[in-house]
């Protein structure tokens, strides 16, 4: 009996266990399969509002001036004085260099003598002609009372009163004032060449004299306009040349800015130019701010692009010569334009919109960018899909595909 109850216990626990186990199993609460939900993405959205913009193209140019003087000397010399510095303002007449006197009195005192000299010879010149003149009447007569002696010694001789030996000198005495009145003669008819030649040497005496005090009124060196030196080539002591830049100098209203303009714009800023449409821009140089007009593009271009030169609009104060700035062209204006965040488009030009809760592309053509009221720039699109009222997607989304699921945060005018 207790043999059979050792090998039936373990069977009985086994066996309750088992029907526990079916009784649990049996009554245990069923669950329902679980239930896949697609993810939406939460994206940015803002509503298409097409207008008429001007988009902007940004340049980068160098401030320069046509009008650049450079001051040379005017003669060979020593500097003898040095009024300016670099970047120092100046007012018109005020002195810059000064070159030294010494160099210049001595040649024009010489040039003085010379002219002095050459009118007193044409004086001279004048008293010569009033003496031959008044010589070639004497002579004249002379050579008559000659010819009147020969005479006479001929009709001695026919009349064999007279010697051969008085004919043969009244012949010589009636020669030689014969040379006498051709020489006085000639001399009187040579007068007008000796007088063009004198006058002529004085002219260029005179011009040489004009030269030097001209030389001399320009060893001085003044500022001819208000304006900025923008160097200084010598200083006190210094021997130059004649030609050799001593200082330069321009004026504020004379400067502008040159920018190099890409080829594939150039042909609509000549057609705007053409059609008397102004073409602003604006640079920024810190915490101010700088207007620009394009006043013309250079005569000269590459297959890089042109040059541009804008006028400055406004007080040019704050610039200076060589100074590089960063320009925003406003292009010229174009209808159906919208304004996105640059982060909006993808690659060469495709952005999303929302379409019924799914992301759906858009090809666009891009404008460049544009600087709205807000001081934020943005890039300019157009597409025929993109209507007012359309809703962009703004943030950029790695995964971004057509017909992705998405949830606008919230839409922006």
């Amino acid at each position: 009996m207790r043999k059979t109850f050792k090998f039936l216990l373990p069977v009985l626990v086994l066996a309750v266990g088992f029907g526990v186990f079916r009784f649990l199993k049996a009554t245990k609460p069923e669950q329902e399969p679980p239930q896949v939900q697609e993810r939406a993405w939460r994206v940015e959205v803002e509503t298409a509002e097409p207008r008429r913009l001007a988009p902007e193209l940004e340049l980068y140019g160098r401030v320069e001036t046509p009008d650049l003087l450079k001051a040379a000397a005017s003669a060979p010399a020593w500097v003898a004085e040095v009024a300016v510095r670099d970047g120092d303002r100046v007012s018109k007449g005020d002195l810059l260099v000064r070159l030294d006197e010494r160099d210049f009195l001595p040649r024009i005192a010489q040039a003085k003598a010379q002219v002095a000299e050459l009118e007193a010879e044409i004086a001279s010149e004048q008293n010569r002609l009033e003496t031959d003149t008044r010589a070639l009447e004497q002579e004249q007569r002379l050579l008559a009372n000659a010819r009147d002696g020969v005479e006479r010694q001929t009709r001695l001789k026919t009349q064999k009163v007279g010697a051969e030996q008085a004919l043969d000198e009244a012949e010589q005495a009636e020669a030689q004032q014969a040379l006498a009145v051709s020489n006085r003669e000639m001399s009187i008819a040579n007068h007008p060449t000796r007088m063009r030649a004198l006058e002529a040497r004085l002219d260029s005496a005179r011009a040489r004299l004009d030269e030097l005090e001209l030389e001399h009124e320009r060893a001085s060196v003044r500022a001819p306009y208000d304006g900025v030196v923008a160097g200084v080539s010598v200083a006190v002591g210094d021997q130059v040349s004649k030609g050799a830049v001593l200082v330069e100098l321009f004026a504020l209203d004379s400067l502008e800015v040159r920018a190099r303009v890409p080829a594939p714009y150039q042909g609509e800023l000549i057609a705007a130019l053409l059609g008397d449409e102004p073409l602003t821009a604006s640079a920024s140089l810190g915490d101010q701010h700088l207007d620009l007009t394009l006043e013309r593009l250079a005569g000269e271009a590459d297959p890089s692009g042109v040059d541009g030169l804008f006028r400055v609009e406004g007080d040019p104060e704050m610039l200076r010569l060589g100074q590089m700035l960063r320009v925003r062209l406003h292009r010229p204006t174009q209808d159906g334009l919208i304004a996105v965040p640059f982060r909006a488009v993808y690659g060469n030009g495709r952005l999303y919109v929302l379409d019924d809760g799914r992301l759906r592309g858009v090809e666009v053509e891009t404008f460049g960018g544009w600087t709205g009221e807000d001081g934020k720039e943005r890039l300019l699109v157009r597409a025929p899909e993109l209507t007012a009222g359309t809703r962009i997607v703004t943030n950029h989304m790695p995964n971004a595909m057509d017909g992705l699921k998405v949830e606008p945060v919230k839409d922006h005018a």
